[in-house]
């Protein structure tokens, strides 16, 4: 039985009818039950015109990166009936994610036509009409759902009908257009659960003299060209990458032509092509952006083979080098394989082999990955230098609905791993080790403000996971609104630096008699380190203050979370009920818990 990403990989996915074909091929082996999924989403699509295709060319796209989406497309031009109908099978479909499509032409044909048959003062008014039309209707979506909506901005026509002039109106046509554009994006920048689709840039990109066939918009009221629906899936994708938890989170790269033009084993630092030249401006730019995904939390690793001394002079020396020594969270610059670097620098790294892309000039080292490591992604990168950049800028993999504070400074702490890895090997034993860190771990209830990172801890960590439960922004909000449930957070601060937010338990209070502990997780970041008995002790001994007699825990086993089966049996949990894969244990809070003298807590 094949994944969705192994039925992609044996399939041409080129033109529209390409994707089509795979679209439909999914759909027919998923109903045979031949499709082995292990990630899905339930998507909505409401559209002011045909979108036929689209249904089609998303699964197929979607199986790009393993995942099987069922779909639910409302008739065009229904949308306000499926958003105001409480019945409506919008709601009953339960979405994960809700694309909102309404376009300029629909809500206002006849303005686009004679624009100027307005005033002044009716163009403004028109502005904050619909404005406010567009809240109405996401008002009514968010109250009903916890879906994120995707919410399409408006297409600005590029034409006027007083043409070269149309700037210099007190208060132009297209100026309206741009301005409900702005109006919706200040309306929703705050928000975590509405996002605004640039639709207009999309139609910039493909061209707006381009994007419309007027015989199918006048026969079918197809108002994107089929052509060009697997551009506009493509944008879906990266919303959908990050709500499926599909993104990644390092680069690792290839040294000589790769971030540098020439072998410089053979040319030297100064022969190597990087900085203001022809030959070089385009590695210089590649770095560039690189850093710039390194500044907001990306990973950066380095797999060459090379003389480690030569490769460290050009990033030590090289007067236009971007991407500094500081930069790199590991390197393997050796005349080992690339297969074996790369599962060496994960583990070093402490992310998993999924967690990885990699940029590599050479094709049989790219075949290799590929053929050996089929969870990294390996980017199959141009011959023509000039088109690294673009090339980089392609890749959706890196997308994510918010950033927190722990994936900016993800880099630091990084850095701050290696000093504690250097201490560790100059330490005799393993709590010396920990005694010398000088661990603090400050508990926190959970607030408003933490709430992205604390969806994000749940959808993301594995290994030290007791239950595996996948949690979005909304529901989380959903559970500290809650009286009968308690979010409780850690965050872990050594000599080396912050950790951040790594740790949490969710505990359900339903009954004065005992809490019930429904997640339990650290992030693989600080595993070792004995924080999670911080946050147990605390849990147990708030449960004895509150006069509540037991604390329940449950492990739900997953493919990754072999390392906390133990968990509950080793911390004084006794097994109630249960297998090997789902089992309930109780602590009894007469007895007394402990944790490590060595770490100090502070209760926020």
């Amino acid at each position: 039985m094949d994944t969705p990403v192994e039925v992609f990989n044996q399939s041409s996915s080129e033109s529209f009818t390409d994707y089509l074909s795979l679209g439909k091929k999914l759909a027919i082996l998923n109903s045979q039950n031949k499709l082995q999924i292990d990630s899905s989403i339930k998507i909505a699509i409401l559209s002011s015109s045909s979108m036929n295709g689209v249904s089609d060319v998303l699964v197929a796209q979607c199986s790009s990166f393993n995942v099987f989406p069922e779909i639910y497309t409302a008739e065009y031009g229904q949308y306000a009936q499926e958003i105001l109908n409480s019945q409506s099978h919008l709601y009953s479909f339960n979405p994960d994610l809700i694309i909102v499509n309404i376009d300029f032409k629909a809500i206002a044909e006849s303005y686009e036509l004679l624009p100027y048959q307005k005033t002044t003062e009716e163009r403004k008014s028109w502005l904050s009409e619909t404005i406010i039309f567009f809240e109405s209707f996401i008002n009514e979506i968010t109250f009903k759902t916890s879906a994120k909506v995707l919410l399409h901005n408006l297409a600005v026509p590029i034409y006027s009908p007083i043409g070269i002039i149309e700037s210099k109106e007190t208060y132009g046509f297209l100026e309206s257009i741009e301005d409900v554009n702005r109006g919706l994006r200040d309306k929703y920048k705050l928000s975590n659960q509405v996002f605004i689709y640039d639709f207009n840039a999309f139609c910039s990109k493909i061209g707006k003299t381009n994007i419309l066939d007027y015989k199918m918009y006048y026969l079918a009221d197809i108002k994107v060209k089929t052509q060009f629906i697997p551009n506009l899936c493509s944008d879906y994708s990266k919303y959908i990458q990050p709500l499926t938890f599909k993104t990644k989170k390092c680069i690792v790269l290839d040294l000589d032509n790769t971030l540098w033009g020439g072998i410089v084993g053979e040319v030297g630092l100064e022969g190597v092509n990087l900085g203001p030249t022809p030959e070089g401006r385009s590695f210089l730019e590649f770095q560039k952006k690189l850093l710039a995904l390194h500044n907001r939390g990306i990973i950066l690793a380095i797999n060459s083979k090379n003389n480690e001394e030569d490769a460290m002079n050009v990033i030590k020396n090289h007067p236009y080098m971007a991407l500094r020594e500081d930069c790199f969270a590991a390197t393997r610059i050796n005349w080992e394989d690339k297969v074996s670097n790369l599962k060496s620098l994960a583990e070093e790294i402490n992310i998993g082999l999924d967690s990885i892309v990699f940029f590599d000039d050479d094709q049989m080292n790219r075949d290799m990955v590929k053929t050996l490591l089929p969870e990294v992604i390996v980017v199959d990168l141009p011959k023509d230098f000039s088109q690294y950049v673009s090339t980089l800028e392609d890749l959706s993999c890196f997308e994510t609905l918010s950033l927190s504070h722990e994936d900016v400074q993800r880099n630091e702490m990084y850095q701050a791993e290696k000093n504690r890895n250097n201490l560790l090997k100059n330490t005799t034993t393993l709590s010396d080790y920990l005694q010398t860190l000088n661990l603090i771990v400050y508990i926190e209830e959970v607030a408003t403000n933490m709430i992205p990172r604390i969806a994000q801890l749940t959808q993301k960590t594995n290994q030290f996971n007791l239950t595996t439960k996948r949690l979005t922004e909304e529901k989380i909000q959903k559970i500290v609104n809650d009286d009968n449930f308690r979010i409780i957070s850690i965050r872990v601060i050594d000599k080396f630096g912050d950790n951040g937010l790594t740790g949490l338990t969710i505990i359900n209070i339903k009954d004065s008699t005992s809490w019930q502990i429904e997640t339990f997780l650290l992030s693989c970041r600080v595993i070792g380190r004995k924080a999670e008995e911080v946050l147990l002790s605390y849990v147990i001994n708030d449960a004895k203050a509150n006069n509540v007699k037991f604390v329940f825990g449950y492990f739900f086993e997953s493919k990754k979370n072999s390392l906390v089966r133990d968990f509950y049996p080793n911390n004084g949990f006794k097994k109630i009920d249960g297998t090997e894969q789902r089992s309930t244990w109780r602590f009894d809070t007469k007895k007394t818990y402990l944790f490590p003298s060595y770490i100090k807590y502070k209760v926020l």
